[in-house]
């Protein structure tokens, strides 16, 4: 005989309300999220990867940048992923075997990094294998999300991106340290051993997800036979073309293509002011902790504001606050008695909040603009330009450091790219109209979707608002 234990109820409730912002709590949603989880915690050999271009291959601030443009190439084309997961089930399952093999790639290629790379061209092709490995499960994970989010109302709209986001910032968050410590007494090589380990975790975890094989020869029009690739493109096509879709990813793409400095600041820090990989393991646990925040923010307090009142407020302030990189640039924080170190994680966890907050928005405009039918491809085919532009402000940044002569060992106009990388951001903001005033679903048309809506409810048994 079962005891309902007074308030146990309540509990339950409060648990699924505050850790899982409402979504009920299944295997799915789980695995899910350990997706999400394993890409924070892929971070373990960020700092190693830096390191080795830079100590290693002796590459140069402008190199860096542009190899990091290059790897970025898989997530470029991640509608294709979605296109062969859709319509190229592999022994009738068209999720879960391509999270499998998604691990086992990315472990192969921290493998390699650890022992037969030593050129820049094969680095590049190692680190793009496993840029590859981690693009085919989010596009994977992105197709369940992309389900739930279009259930959510607008006034609880962001909660899912949210809390995949929060898995990820936490995996990050938990082996932030450890990517600086490890430095301090391993190799980047080893480091890259310890990493190897991290995406098999996503082929453990494929097994929980809810999957009902598709029949081959069933003569049932609604049944799992997933939509031909000629329907599918006919569904994109027709969404594409609407205005209410192409104006915002236009926008996004003007505002994450602005050139970054990522890679010369790397450079300065480690050169320069010579910090130690322990204390950048310290910087990326503080930035970790930041996004949490950023993402805390967001959901408790922005998710209901505008999409345009946001991204107009989060970017000039996030320019402003970029421009305090000048004083340590210059060294003037020196003279105002501010430690480099201490100045460091300081406007590092005040951008960090704001980066996250400002980009939390792009995602749930995202999942939110995706029309019935085509919600898979279509965010993939969003967050696709989002990454392109992720890639073409890294090439931009890269061109620019060349331009000004910024190397390894020259930064004295790297005042001058603070300046130019802050200030450009600002261009996307006359054309901030192009974003919806309103919930982005009030626009978006109708499409027809035949066969493909009953094809995808048996896959996702378990999804409530």
């Amino acid at each position: 005989m079962l005891i309902d234990l007074p308030g146990l109820t309540k509990v339950k409730d409060l648990v699924k309300e505050k850790i899982f912002f409402g979504h009920e709590p299944s295997a799915e949603l789980i695995a899910i999220l350990t997706v999400y989880f394993v890409q924070g915690i892929l971070g373990l050999a960020r700092l190693a990867v830096s390191f080795f271009l830079k100590d290693e291959l002796l590459l140069s601030p402008a190199q860096v940048s542009a190899l990091l443009g290059i790897v970025a190439l898989p997530w470029i084309i991640k509608p294709v992923f979605g296109f062969i997961s859709d319509g190229l089930p592999i022994f009738g399952y068209r999720r879960r075997p391509y999270l499998i093999l998604s691990g086992i790639l990315g472990a192969i290629s921290w493998v390699c990094l650890a022992t037969i790379v030593h050129s820049s061209w094969a680095a590049t092709l190692a680190i793009a294998l496993g840029s590859l490995s981690v693009a085919v499960s989010d596009v994977i994970a992105d197709s369940l999300v992309v389900e739930r989010a279009r259930a959510e109302s607008q006034a609880s709209a962001g909660s899912l991106q949210s809390l995949c986001w929060g898995a990820s910032a936490l995996g990050g968050l938990l082996t932030a340290y450890f990517s600086g410590m490890l430095l301090e007494h391993f190799t980047t090589r080893t480091v890259f051993w310890i990493t190897a380990s991290f995406p098999l975790i996503v082929s453990a975890v494929a097994w929980l997800i809810a999957e009902t094989p598709i029949r081959k020869n069933s003569q049932d029009n609604n049944s799992n036979n997933p939509p031909s690739t000629k329907h599918q493109l006919k569904q994109l096509r027709q969404a594409v073309t609407q205005k209410a879709i192409w104006l915002p990813t236009a926008f996004v793409f003007v505002w994450l293509a602005t050139p970054t400095a990522d890679a010369a600041f790397f450079f300065f820090s480690t050169n320069e002011l010579h910090f130690q990989p322990e204390f950048l393991g310290r910087v990326r646990l503080v930035t970790s902790g930041a996004s949490l925040i950023g993402i805390w923010i967001f959901q408790r307090f922005l998710k209901g504001v505008s999409f345009r009142k946001i991204f107009a407020w989060s970017t000039v302030l996030s320019s402003v606050l970029g421009m305090t990189m000048l004083l340590l640039v210059t060294h003037t924080n020196r003279t105002l008695g501010i430690d480099d170190h201490w100045f460091s994680l300081g406007d590092s966890l005040i951008l960090t909040v704001m980066g996250q907050i400002a980009y939390m928005p792009v995602l749930v405009l995202a999942a939110r603009l995706c029309p019935p039918g085509v919600e898979a491809t279509l965010f993939a085919v969003l967050m696709s330009v989002s990454n392109l532009a992720n890639m073409v402000s890294y090439e931009f940044g890269a061109i620019i450091m060349h331009w000004l002569g910024i190397t390894e060992s020259n930064f004295e106009l790297l005042w001058l790219l603070v300046i130019i990388t802050n200030l450009s951001t600002l261009l996307p903001l006359p054309f901030i109209r192009w974003l919806p005033a309103n919930d982005p679903q009030a626009d978006l048309p109708t499409l027809e979707l035949a066969s493909v809506t009953n094809a995808e409810e048996p896959l996702l048994p378990n999804l409530v608002p």
